[in-house]
């Protein structure tokens, strides 16, 4: 274990084997940090932190401080969990729950770079890449492989799809299906084609989900309609599931097709 003579750390805090803490950081007494996690310069831990091994924490990030929502009552007890292997990088700020007993959570494999905030109560998956800057308000749901362009915002209780990918300098408050391309505001604009092949999905995989994307963007039924058309079909287990995320994006409703006439709003 290596811990900077200028660093801060509580006696109470549980620090796993070979973890290191850079200069100048603070640790506070109900954080536990898993083996071989790296905490650089200026880094401020504070709060219920659960944090896995093998995850480096940049330079200036903070995590665990009081959410930004003007409901919140001090004292509340919530958390940040974090799973393994994660790269957190230079002033990436990721806020506490905001209701007692609630959480801020992010699997494993995660790139957050520079500038990112997660919001209270945002849930991220396995494998995500969040850019620089982007903004998630609180409740935002990330899932498994999705990659948000940097400068990006997110409305709080949205949701974005595995596998999907967004223009930076974009902004969404609607939900975000797996497996598509977002740009602008609110607007899908088709396929994360390199996406899915890289996630290592067949040909006839693909396929399959292209016919569900044109079935509820381009055949001209509403949702309600594509849905029901859907459920008419036998699909395999990517395609129902893009059917299920749109089913179920029932609170905020999903983005809308950018048509060829339309410009982005990032444009």
């Amino acid at each position: 274990m290596k811990i900077h003579p200028t660093a801060i750390v509580d006696p109470a805090a549980r620090l796993g084997e070979d973890v290191e803490i850079g200069p100048y950081a603070l640790i506070g007494p109900e954080v536990e940090i898993g083996p071989r996690t790296i905490v650089q310069s200026h880094a401020v831990l504070e709060g219920t932190i659960r944090l896995g091994e093998a995850n480096e924490i940049g330079h200036g990030a903070i995590i665990g401080a009081r959410p930004q929502d003007q409901g919140f009552k001090a004292g509340t007890q919530s958390s940040v969990e974090i799973g393994d292997r994660n790269v957190i990088r230079e002033h990436v700020t990721i806020h506490r729950g905001t209701a007692a007993d609630s959480k801020t959570s992010l699997g494993n494999d995660n790139f957050l770079m520079a500038g990112a905030h997660l919001g209270h109560n945002c849930a991220i998956g396995n494998k995500v890449i969040i850019a620089n800057n982007c903004l998630l308000a609180g409740y935002v749901s990330i899932d498994d492989g999705a990659f948000l362009g940097g400068g990006c915002v997110f409305h709080q209780f949205m949701r974005v799809g595995r596998l999907a990918i967004t223009q930076g300098s974009s902004g969404f408050g609607k939900d975000i299906p797996p497996f598509l391309a977002a740009a602008g505001v609110n607007k899908v604009v088709g396929l994360n084609t390199l996406g899915l092949r890289r996630a290592g999905l067949a040909a006839d995989e693909r396929a399959e989900i292209k016919a569900a994307f044109h079935l509820l963007y381009e055949s001209g039924l509403n949702v309600s309609q594509a849905l029901a058309e859907a459920r008419a079909r036998s699909w395999s287990e990517n395609a129902q599931s893009f059917f299920d995320f749109v089913a179920n994006a029932q609170r905020r409703g999903i983005c809308s097709l950018r048509r060829r006439h339309e410009k982005s709003g990032a444009e």
